[in-house]
Formats: C-alpha cells, structure tokens, sequence
C-alpha cells in the first residue's frame, strides 16, 4: 500500500463506511455485497498466509499512524477511519483496531469423495465457527451446510472459526438430497440411539452430521444416515453441546481407524 492507495474517511455518510456496516453487523449482508468483512489481527493475517489479498485494508486512524507500516504488503485499498467512526463499524464490544474486506469466495462443487462435516439447521454462530476448526484441524477439509443453518461468511462464524475457513471447501445453502451425491459413509451424531463412539471402528473417509442444538439431526438427513453414534457419559448429563461432541467425534475419526491405516502403510 502506499499513499496514493491510501483513503481517508472522517464522514459517518461515507458510502464506504456504510457498507462495511453492514457488512460488519448483518449477517446475511455478504451475500449481497458479494464480499466479506474479517476484524482484527488474527483474521487478517491467517488469510494473508493462505495467500488470500484484501480489496480494502481498513484501519482505526491511530493505530495505522502507529503500525500501518506492518500491513504494506498485505495489497489493496487502504482506508483510514477517524477513531470514533471505526468503533461504529465494528460488531464487537471491544473493537479490534483493523480488519480487511475480502472477495466472496466462489461456490465450490460438493467433492462426492471427501472426508466432511454436514451441519444440519445449526443456528448458533458460535457453534458453527468452532465445529469448522475442529473440522480443518481432523483433516475435515469438506463442510456442508444444510439450508437453515447459520450464514458460514458471517462475521460472528468467521471469529468462531478463527481462520478455518481459509482452509475448508465450503457449500451452505443446501437440500437434503444434495447429500446424496457423497459417496463417502454417512454417520449421523444421536443422544439416545446407535453405537457408542469409543466402541465403534470409524469408516474412513466418512462424513459427519451434526444437528440443530435442540432437535437434532432432522428426519431427511436421519433417512440417509448408515449409521447413528452417542457419546458415552458417565457424568450423566442429558447431552452435550453440539460444538463439544462434534470435536470428540471428528478426533476419533482421526485417530482411530485412519491412524491405523496410516500405521498399517507405514508398516508396509
């Protein structure tokens, strides 16, 4: 970035600024903008590093005069807000001090053969960002997202995620006969029902489906599932949180049957 990239805003009209309002504090606005809003350092720079390049690098006016020089080669536009202003972007109680404006990635096509996550009507934005680092870091590379399930480019989802998203093919928006393309075993998550998961040997590839937090995995997805899974818990609690049981069973999938193949072929 250099100067001459460089816009200043001091104006609560600005266009700019009102769209990155938005972009900021509805989540459903990256849709229609076609882009997406990622607030502070972390967000930022994990993009950086997945070789993704802002359209705008927006700053708060004291910290670019303090730091703007670490962000030169990040690309694109940036912009400058008078610190009062930049607070009223935010959606955050403490707003971060910058944040970038990236392209909507494209749409990918469903990968029938990947290992993936399917979310089925989850609503809470916290729930969904999480489950989608646990997906990135059991090698999860594929998440599905039902029709009804929270917006996955949200601002809310992408601080939840903490950067997951950069490294996972993600389709949101789908019926339940999509699912029917995956060509992988389909095992579906249940408090009362199936096998537990410390007994059970895991398919691998395979693909997970986690359910809306008080209803669960809805009939279409149950019809389709080979198989239903619970948690063993000894405490007694009548459930676990989705964002909980989904870490412990996308574990166990990496750990169990695919380390062994991964042992076996080494072994070879």
């Amino acid at each position: 970035m250099t100067s001459s990239d460089t816009q200043y805003v001091s104006s609560r009209d600005n266009a700019l600024l009102k769209d990155l309002r938005r972009l900021a504090q509805d989540s459903h606005a990256y849709r229609r903008q076609g882009r997406v809003w990622l607030e502070g350092d972390h967000l930022c720079r994990a993009a950086l590093q997945r070789g993704l390049r802002p359209s705008h690098a927006v700053f708060q006016a004291s910290y670019f005069d303090r730091a703007g020089h670490q962000w030169a080669d990040a690309g694109g536009k940036a912009v400058v807000v008078d610190d009062t202003l930049f607070a009223s972007i935010s959606g955050l109680e403490s707003p971060a001090a910058m944040g970038f404006v990236l392209p909507l990635p494209a749409a990918p096509a469903l990968e029938p053969d990947a290992p993936s996550v399917l979310l089925d009507g989850l609503q809470d934005a916290g729930n969904v960002g999480t489950i989608l680092r646990s997906a990135a870091a059991f090698g999860f590379g594929q998440v599905l997202a039902m029709k009804g399930t929270a917006a996955l480019w949200s601002p809310k989802v992408l601080r939840a995620g903490m950067g997951a998203h950069f490294g996972l093919r993600l389709v949101e928006g789908l019926e339940p006969d999509a699912v029917d393309k995956l060509a992988v075993p389909l095992l579906a998550t249940s408090s009362h029902q199936g096998e537990y998961l410390h007994r059970t040997a895991l398919p691998w590839p395979c693909a997970w489906v986690f359910g809306h937090e008080g209803q669960g995995v809805s009939a279409a997805l149950s019809e389709r599932a080979g198989r239903f899974v619970r948690i063993v818990q000894p405490g007694g609690e009548e459930s676990l949180n989705v964002a909980a049981a989904a870490a412990i069973c996308l574990h166990a999938s990496a750990a169990g049957d695919r380390g062994q193949a991964g042992r076996a072929g080494r072994a070879g």
